[in-house]
């Protein structure tokens, strides 16, 4: 997914998997396993070798592992410095880590991965969380907008994370029937938070790929975004104080992420509930198959909708808002 929508847009990509599944796991049967930490290093040690490593960003997702978060790590911080000191007046290195650890109060991951992420996400430039996930890194029960707004105010402070977009967000300020937000922020100078916030229609269908497709379309559209506001060229891509956060270039990614994701989802949601209609007129499929039809039908289509991708539909409807803390809350 991730390779696909990075590639779509432009991006020159090398992929190594931290998994080799033959389908992924919503299926509930997979053959395949998770790649050891030393094959990774391998991976990364023949891209060296061939010089196929003059890469200026990079994008790390799922690590089933603590000592494959470590392994990510190793090969941020040779891309940064071999950034640093390419003879080349672009030095700048962006890193944007998806710290994927689970959802919806449960763990996916071996509980050693979370302190291994909570040691690493301060290297990286920006980090893409659920609500879940933020709540695990910052130790912060996120319950409201005040409790949300400490979250991030520490994952800014304490972690020196510059940009941070927190994703799958409900909250009983923000809950509006079937909706779902994303709260976003860039730091000051001082590493205080400036927050917005994009609120979407959620379906009702499960589906598996989602957080891959955000965090590579982030990777293409915040470049995008920092290139038009002129800030490609400071360290992290900051943009200065006086930016209010729907102004912000993060902000603006985020709108045109969410527009092509929405519509990419719409149509799935549709085939979805076209199959599953026909499931219920069509006698004698067991509820086995019923799942495996389901979960095929639930498959991203992004394929056959590239070009909403690269030409995000309907951007108005998906505007930045300032996430305003009241005293009630």
């Amino acid at each position: 997914m991730a390779t696909f929508c990075l590639q779509s847009l432009g991006c020159e990509a090398s992929t190594i998997h931290t998994v080799n599944y033959s389908n992924h796991t919503a299926y509930k049967r997979w053959k395949g396993r998770k790649t050891p930490a030393s094959e990774i290093a391998d991976l990364w040690t023949g891209l060296k070798e061939a010089s196929l490593d003059d890469f200026d960003m990079l994008l790390s997702g799922y690590c089933p592992s603590a000592d494959i978060v470590a392994e990510v790590g190793v090969i941020a911080r040779e891309l940064r410095a071999r950034r640093a000191a390419a003879a080349t007046s672009e030095k700048t290195f962006f890193w944007v880590l998806d710290p994927v650890m689970g959802d919806n109060g449960k763990l996916y991951v071996a509980e050693d991965t979370v302190p291994a992420f909570r040691g690493l996400v301060g290297e990286a430039d920006l980090i893409l969380p659920n609500q879940f996930e933020a709540e695990l890194l910052s130790g912060v029960a996120v319950r409201d907008l005040r409790s949300m707004g400490e979250a991030m105010e520490k994952l800014h402070r304490e972690f020196g994370v510059p940009h941070v977009v927190i994703t799958s967000v409900r909250l009983p300020a923000t809950e509006e029937g079937m909706k779902m937000t994303v709260i976003g922020s860039t730091a000051t100078s001082d590493r205080q938070p400036r927050m917005f916030r994009v609120t979407i229609s959620a379906f009702p269908v499960f589906f598996s790929g989602t957080g891959d497709m955000f965090a590579a379309l982030m990777v293409s559209r915040f470049r995008e975004a920092a290139g038009e506001a002129g800030v490609l060229g400071r360290e992290h891509w900051m943009s200065d104080d006086g930016v209010q956060a729907t102004e912000l270039p993060l902000a603006r990614a985020a709108e045109k992420v969410l527009a092509s994701m929405h519509a990419v989802l719409r149509d799935t949601a549709e085939e979805y509930a076209r199959v599953a209609r026909g499931l219920e007129v069509q006698a004698g499929v067991g509820e086995d198959q019923r799942h495996l039809r389901l979960t095929r039908a639930a498959e991203v289509r992004v394929v056959r909708n590239v070009e909403w991708l690269r030409q995000p539909p309907d951007v108005g409807d998906f505007k930045a808002m300032p996430v305003v803390i009241g005293g009630d809350e």
